[in-house]
């Protein structure tokens, strides 16, 4: 019987090794069309990041796809086979809100793949800086969360920039306690950012309501504080406790199960229309009645969808806002057009921060 077993498993081995070879064989061919496709790319000046074409690729997975693996599981597998390729077409650098083990970086790891360089800068003005000096291809910024809203740093900078949107991701934010100590009741000080202490703050006023929140942002240099404080904890993720070795005490601190925050890639390049798009714009008003009913106007006349508006002071002018807000649609579509136009004629100012492929939410 047990013989029977070993030459069944030999069998079965030697198959698998088999497929292995044909993989190894198909990839390199991929990658050398790939890497044909970045020196057509480099002839025509076209970007080497193209979220509507992964897009379309990951679709055509989910339909052909006949199992036994997931959807997920195969994604997870082709987005480092789209990112090696990539790299082998033209080495890229995507900057991000550092250090490692941030949301930032799983974000960036999701959107791009390990085989892009991962540049890690202090704060979120440095993502765009790092971008507009060319120190790196593209970056990867929070702009909302569930829970918390959206993400002033990042709207604050669109004004003071040239850079577009090119793709968006959600990433699922499930935040951990991390520490030294043994039990709750040695904790004395919590360490976390305005965000993840606001998307907790439930389940920190039951648990620790006597500890003393301190203020550390991002996620990763509160974990690396609390690494330093015996009586200290961190809301964290668990791939900052596995970087920095910091034990998780508890898990799922989010008051919200569903708890998201949404990212986006800020770059150069416009992706093509695909047919399921995003587009965010930003505009400036005249400070009189009436003038944001109007502005909205332009949008339902046009039936054009509006996913997310919000404003944030005007930083060159006293008591005014700029106007942000998220549309369904491609700035080439018909109503998307009409909708810009009768707008342009309402705002002082409007500028249109990208058309992309709109991605789904978790």
């Amino acid at each position: 019987m047990a013989d029977e077993l070993q030459s069944a498993l030999a069998a079965i081995r030697k198959e698998i090794d088999s497929i292995d070879a044909q993989l190894v064989e198909l990839l390199n061919r991929r990658a050398a069309l790939a890497i044909e496709v970045g020196r057509q790319k480099g002839r025509g000046g076209k970007p080497f990041f193209t979220p509507e074409r992964e897009r379309e690729i990951f679709q055509r997975l989910d339909q052909t796809n006949p199992g036994p693996l997931q959807t997920t599981q195969l994604t997870a597998i082709f987005r480092e086979i789209i990112s090696a390729a990539r790299a082998a077409e033209k080495p890229i650098t995507a900057a991000y809100w550092g250090p490692e083990g941030t949301f930032s970086h799983l974000a960036t790891i999701k959107t791009f793949g390990e085989s892009t360089t991962q540049m890690s800068v202090n704060s979120i003005a440095e993502v765009f800086r790092a971008v507009e000096h060319g120190q790196a291809d593209y970056g990867v910024v929070p702009l909302e969360n569930s829970i918390a809203g959206v993400v002033p740093e990042t709207l604050d900078m669109f004004p003071q920039t040239n850079l577009r949107i090119c793709a968006e991701t959600y990433i699922p934010v499930h935040h951990c306690l991390l520490t030294r100590c043994a039990s709750l009741a040695e904790i004395e000080r919590v360490y976390a950012g305005p965000q993840p202490e606001h998307q907790c703050r439930g389940w920190l006023r039951l648990n620790l309501p006597n500890a003393q929140i301190e203020a550390v942002a991002p996620t990763a240099r509160a974990v690396e504080a609390a690494l330093k404080d015996k009586a200290g904890a961190a809301i964290g993720n668990k791939l900052a406790s596995e970087l920095y070795g910091v034990p998780i005490l508890a898990e799922n601190l989010e008051d919200d199960p569903h708890n998201q925050t949404r990212f986006v890639v800020v770059g150069a390049n416009e992706p093509a229309r695909t047919g399921k798009d995003k587009t965010t714009v930003m505009f400036n008003l005249r400070n009189r009645p009436g003038e944001l009913y109007r502005a909205l106007g332009a949008f339902n006349q046009f039936g054009v969808n509006l996913m997310m508006i919000e404003s944030r002071p005007a930083q060159r002018s006293s008591f005014e806002s700029n106007f942000f807000c998220d549309c369904v649609g491609h700035r080439t579509d018909e109503n998307m057009r009409g909708a810009l136009d009768a707008l342009q004629e309402i705002t002082l100012e409007i500028a249109v921060l990208g058309s992309y492929p709109l991605a789904q939410s978790l």
